[in-house]
């Protein structure tokens, strides 16, 4: 936390430093062109003229497939008791889908306001120490985040904006499976599988923007802190992120994306009583955080003029660079992000 307490002075400090330098141009920087967005991924990264809203629909899909302990991969039999490990059962697989609804409306030129919403929908393959097979499945509605950008300044073709949001535990957090050892009777899932956190969780960051005539790039250093434990005696980890983008104008209504993505994720605190962490290592918390670099290439598409003009499709391809997780997890393999937004 005091990392990014640090992190988060530095970058607003040489920022402001920068933009009161800039004292000759006062061109703004500009939504209204493909790469005013950042990849469609970024959350938080742009804001909106007074009485303008935007609504937006984002479908992404990730893969999880494989084992890792620490940064090495590892076998999901290697884990498992008979041949020397400490668990029962391993997954070995978890696609995930998600479905996000988003509105923003700026009441005045500082301030843009945000809803979004979401519908998750998991699937988790296993197998056991007796050489069984067996899947568990989850879905429902996630937590619905409300949030506020409020931007320092817009000058230079520089923008500076604050990031301020709290998610709201409307998920899920108690998502039941049947499993082998279950008698035929549901469940509670491990960490993994449940859609919601269970705890109200405020996101605080800053975002810096730069525009030039054929390229723009990027910066955001956000952190969502996890408020208390839930009613099942847990939170998940605190999460610090540093994104960076830079996306090439090739036209008025194309441009192409590359990003990259620090991340650190916290531990899981605290632990579902009704979860055997000996069972499985998704019920361990133990196995849950760690360090990683995500990289993602992509592209938007923007349509300046005419009966749909502020239409504007994003699509980015993901893959991370780097995954040092905590004991041992599911590895994530690509994660896909396809989306809509329209400025009204």
């Amino acid at each position: 936390m005091k990392h990014y307490i640090n992190a988060l002075f530095l970058m607003a400090t040489t920022v402001l430093f920068a933009q009161s330098n800039e004292t000759e141009n006062t061109n703004k920087w500009r939504g209204s062109r493909p790469d005013g967005h950042a990849p469609i991924s970024v959350m938080g990264d742009h804001t909106h003229g007074k009485g303008e809203f935007m609504l937006s629909y984002r479908f992404m899909s990730m893969n999880m497939e494989g084992l890792k302990t620490g940064n090495n991969n590892v076998s999901p039999s290697s884990i498992l008791i008979p041949n020397g490990g400490q668990y029962m059962v391993t997954p070995t697989r978890m696609p995930m889908d998600m479905h996000m609804l988003g509105l923003m409306y700026a009441p005045n030129n500082r301030v843009t306001l945000s809803v979004m919403a979401n519908y998750m929908s998991m699937e988790m393959d296993h197998i056991t120490a007796m050489g069984g097979q067996f899947a568990t499945e989850s879905s429902g509605f996630g937590d619905v985040k409300l949030g506020m950008l409020y931007k320092f300044f817009n000058k230079n073709k520089n923008q500076l904006h604050g990031n301020f949001s709290l998610s709201l535990p409307t998920g899920t957090f108690n998502n039941k499976d049947v499993t082998p050892a279950s008698s035929g009777n549901e469940v509670v899932l491990p960490y993994p599988m449940q859609i919601g956190s269970g705890t109200f969780d405020a996101t605080l960051g800053l975002t810096y923007l730069k525009q030039y005539e054929a390229f723009s790039f990027g910066s955001q250093l956000t952190g969502l802190l996890r408020i208390g434990e839930n009613s099942n005696d847990y939170s998940l980890g605190n999460r610090y992120s540093l994104n960076n983008w830079l996306a090439f104008k090739a036209n008025n209504w194309l441009s192409f994306s590359g990003r990259v993505e620090g991340l650190i994720v916290d531990e899981i605190n605290g632990e579902n009583p009704v979860l055997n962490p000996n069972m499985i290592i998704t019920a361990n918390t133990n196995n849950s955080g760690g360090t990683y670099i995500n990289s993602g290439l992509g592209f938007n598409l923007y349509v300046p003029n005419g009966t749909l003009k502020n239409l504007r499709l994003g699509f980015e391809y993901a893959t991370p660079f780097l995954q040092n997780v905590n004991e041992t997890q599911l590895k994530t393999n690509e994660t896909i992000t396809f989306g809509l937004q329209y400025a009204f």
